[in-house]
């Protein structure tokens, strides 16, 4: 079975010894950035050419209140047109896409760790919400979603009409 590329030798294009492998595989899973970042396995060490067909997998921040649950997700340099938010009663999707505008090559680089390219992320809510009452803000680059709980406790009289 063939070794997985680090982050670090992804995003180089570095090869590692097979001797090295299994330390720097262990310090790679552990390091915050890689867990911050999401950013999708690949097979290849040419990380950055080839990262087109991978979508990486957006950071979010899901919270409740007594009758609201909130999602919170950074989307900073994407446009509206570029983001679509689907929502059911118990589960919702974002999905989008960072487009990056070439000014320079790759070899111009130092450091390259912004991930552009297509995400996306779909979360399981713990609970039923109103999707007619749901709504979305955009503030500075932070999407956040409100999503009010449905009441299943509520109850209504319902009256009988003859015909």
């Amino acid at each position: 079975m063939a070794k997985r590329s680090s982050f670090f030798e992804r995003l180089t294009g570095a090869v590692r010894l097979d001797e090295e492998a299994t330390e720097i595989e262990e310090e790679t899973s552990r390091s915050p950035v890689v867990r911050a970042l999401n950013v999708p396995a690949q097979k290849s060490s040419s990380w950055i050419e080839e990262n087109a067909d991978e979508e990486g997998e957006l950071a979010v921040d899901v919270y409740q209140n007594q009758d609201t649950i909130f999602v919170k997700a950074m989307l900073a340099g994407v446009r509206p047109d570029d983001l679509d938010v689907s929502i059911s009663r118990d589960m919702i999707t974002i999905r989008g896409k960072r487009e990056e505008e070439r000014t320079s090559t790759n070899d111009d680089y130092f450091v390259r760790e912004l991930y552009w390219g297509s995400f996306s992320r779909s979360i399981t809510l713990p609970e039923e919400i109103d999707v007619d009452e749901a709504e979305a803000i955009e503030k500075h680059g932070l999407l956040i979603l409100r999503l009010p709980k449905l009441d299943k406790k509520r109850q209504s009289k319902l009256k009988v009409k003859t015909v």
